[in-house]
């Protein structure tokens, strides 16, 4: 039978895909790429057309194969998966680190750059210039012995990457709070309630079994009345896979983190670049260290007596002095107090599919989109779905959507490439993507109902996925959000959840999912005033965490090692409003920094938050479903991708350079 990952369907045949198929898959890819490359590199009058299209093809059949295993792993982690996974990683990072350390390949796009660049147009000579980069990033100058340092250097940092995510999500099933005494359960949702018994039934015990989801442990920290229920799900979830809490040692990442930052450090330094972050910022909007770090002490400057002011007033309200397990139970409830709305109360009125089609409307009516769900689609879960997207009569991309939380699905939301699109010699496709949520899955006989915090975070992935969707590039390596300085790649996503504060969306899409009533409009208009709620404490979190991050990759010293704790008290003692535990070991979980793409990257959702404010205040100045407007938006940033330098785009859309002062307005802080 033929392996379903060499497909050359659109679409993964998620029916028929198994982990047996995965390690043959990949090696046979790999054996005929290296196979083809060479052959590439290897011609005495290399061109765009013979070998800079070739190579974005292979690119590209390659990066459609691994994304279903990728995919897979994520949202159907298993043990023979995770093998088969795990064998393949170093494989495919030693392909591209060749690729990227060939030099006979580095001499011929040296070689097309100057002899066509006055035949080729600006995103032709972007894809060169962008790979040229790729070469000079991964050590194609370097002598042999540091280039094969280099080398090794990234497939341990894979590796590595990978573990930290299984400790991780291995932490995260492993616990449980079973609860005996119904009182307990105050406060909570019946949904979720009803889940919990089911989960004791299932494993033959009395009472209510909760899990560690993240919309259990979101649920529990903010309704629960209960105060010990709240402190055991705060101790277990910030202590996953460390040295602390409930399971303490076990799927322990504090040497993962340790080996992760020395060897993005060695890796930075072979390149000739101080550090990590120095390395990081070559590809972003952001030029130096002092600039992330000054950008990021202004925003502390702006935010801070803002944060000092709200959770002064947050423990008057609740009477007492707070522990961090409180925090999110007495916000609640002191929004409530202010605005007569709770998220719990609201969920209610946000029932899934009221709120794709609203979120389809505004598509629609920026755009001139239209999204149908399509049946028989193979998938890898029931609850999985799939959508095309027309415009003008044909289908520009697709999706699928993966909604609710499960045993063995990596917690979180994301958008990830299914396929990125094509328009070469070599074929053309239309690109799809995975857009993945963690909600409460349906209850008996109601659709699945969302907090009014679920629905920014499936406006905002979906923001990143009408980026990739909505590209007009031809290339790959390029199009959609590949090649985006990643301090720019959330801007459409950002932007995107202003319309789930929208007034006019709101009214069409906040419907009970009982009675049929809509929202009353003074509640409308109260959860609108709770977007600038605790702005200031909401700023100061994420300042942490991002000066956290980058001092972390910015400051690291071979002599001494990794300091995280160190480092996160540091940056605590500089610009945290709100106390943490001693037991706290939220980096050990830190998934953005130590598994994903966002080392010395994650201040890019502030820096980004800028430039998405301050681009929704051009919608606002001439109407926020302005056609004219949109398409600009459209042209010069969704449909660009990586073809264009990133600050250019925005100037283009804007008239202007970014300015803070939108974001600050919009959260209610004074500037």
């Amino acid at each position: 039978m033929p392996n379903p990952l060499l497909s050359d369907q659109l679409l993964p045949r998620f029916d028929e895909i198994r982990p047996e198929h995965v390690e043959p898959a990949i090696r046979t890819l790999l054996e005929e790429s290296r196979a083809r490359v060479a052959r590439l590199a290897a011609d005495e009058a290399p061109g765009f057309a013979r070998l800079v299209e070739p190579l974005e093809d292979l690119q590209h059949r390659l990066s459609r194969t691994w994304s279903p295993v990728s995919h897979l792993n994520a949202v159907a982690n298993s043990a023979p998966l995770r093998e088969a996974y795990n064998t393949c990683l170093p494989l495919l990072t030693e392909y591209h680190t060749d690729l990227a350390q060939s030099e006979p390949l580095y001499r011929a796009y040296a070689a097309v750059a100057e002899r066509e660049a006055g035949q080729l147009d600006p995103v032709q000579l972007r894809v060169i210039e962008h790979m040229l980069r790729e070469f000079r990033l991964a050590g194609v100058a370097l002598d042999p012995r540091k280039k094969e340092r280099f080398k090794a250097a990234m497939l341990e940092l894979s590796a590595l990457q990978s573990k930290f995510e299984e400790n991780v999500l291995d932490a995260t099933n492993a616990w449980t709070r079973h609860v005996t005494d119904p009182a307990e359960l105050a406060g909570l949702n019946d949904i979720l309630v009803a889940q919990a018994r089911s989960r004791a039934h299932d494993a033959r015990r009395e009472g209510w079994l909760l899990a560690l989801d993240q919309p259990t442990y979101v649920a529990v920290v903010t309704d629960a009345e209960s105060q010990s229920l709240r402190r055991d799900f705060h101790e277990a979830w910030t202590t996953r896979a460390s040295d602390q809490g409930p399971l303490a040692g076990q799927w322990d990442n504090t040497q993962v983190m340790r080996d992760i930052l020395r060897l993005r450090h060695e890796a930075a330094r072979l390149l000739g670049f101080g550090n990590f972050a120095e390395y990081a910022l070559a590809t972003r909007m952001a030029k130096s260290v002092p600039e992330v770090i000054a950008f990021l002490r202004e925003l502390a400057r702006a935010a801070r007596p803002a944060a000092l002011r709200e959770f002064a007033e947050l423990e008057r309200f609740a009477g007492t002095k707070l522990e961090p397990c409180d925090i999110a139970f007495w916000s609640e409830r002191l929004q409530k107090s202010r605005y007569s709305v709770s998220q719990e109360e609201l969920r209610a009125y946000f029932p899934l599919p009221r709120v794709l089609a609203a979120l389809f409307k505004v598509a629609e009516r920026l755009f001139g989109l239209r999204i149908v769900e399509r049946s028989g689609v193979p998938t890898w879960h029931p609850d999985a779905r799939y959508f095309e997207i027309e415009a003008r009569g044909a289908t520009v991309g697709s999706f699928y959507l993966d909604a609710y939380a499960r045993p063995h699905k990596r917690s979180g939301a994301w958008m990830d490439d299914c396929v990125g699109r094509k328009a070469t010699a070599g074929g053309t496709t239309t690109p799809v993507a995975y857009l993945v949520c963690n909600f409460l899955p349906p209850g008996d006989g109601q659709p699945a109902l969302l907090t009014h915090d679920d629905v920014v975070t499936l406006f905002h992935e979906f923001g990143h996925g009408l980026h990739h969707m909505l590209t007009r590039v031809a290339y790959p390596s390029l199009a959609g959000i590949n090649g985006v300085a990643w301090d720019a790649v959330e801007l459409p996503s950002q932007f995107l959840e202003n319309y789930a504060w929208h007034e006019g969306v709101l009214e069409e899409m906040a419907v009970h999912h009982a009675t049929g009533e809509p929202l009353p409009a003074g509640k409308r208009r109260q959860l609108i005033a709770t977007r600038s709620f605790h702005a200031g404490l909401a700023t100061m979190r994420q300042v942490e965490f991002a000066l956290f991050d980058f001092r972390l990759h910015a400051e690291y010293d071979a002599a001494q090692g990794g300091r995280v704790l160190e480092t996160l008290e540091e940056v605590r003692r500089e610009v945290a409003v709100v106390p943490a535990t001693p037991w706290n070991r939220f980096p050990h979980s830190f998934g953005h920094v130590f598994a994903g793409g966002y080392a010395a990257g994650y201040y890019s959702y502030k820096w980004a938050e800028v430039l998405a404010a301050d681009a929704f205040a051009a919608f606002e100045e001439a109407g926020v479903f302005d056609r004219a407007t949109a398409e600009r938006f459209l042209d010069a940033i969704l449909s660009r991708g990586g073809s264009r330098d990133a600050l250019e785009a925005f100037v283009e859309f804007r008239g202007r350079k970014p300015d803070i002062a939108p974001l600050l307005r919009q959260h209610g802080i004074a500037a």
